[in-house]
């Protein structure tokens, strides 16, 4: 069960990178859209609560081993 959350965790780290980089290629092109930028920046705070959270969980479930 811990392995695989920490799978999840990876997936949704490599997530916020991706979010995160799409939106800085947006921010250098220059003249982006900004809902999308807006969308992007919503994706990403919502992929890092759910990672921090989840990383919660797996160090509550470590300490409880």
């Amino acid at each position: 069960m811990k392995d695989f959350l920490i799978v999840v965790l990876v997936l949704l780290m490599a997530g916020v990178l991706g979010v995160l980089v799409t939106g800085m290629v947006g921010l250098v092109r220059g003249g982006g859209d900004p809902h999308r930028s807006n969308k992007l920046m919503q994706w990403r705070v919502a992929l890092q609560a759910a990672a921090i959270l989840l990383l919660i969980l797996i160090m509550s479930l470590a300490s409880s081993s």
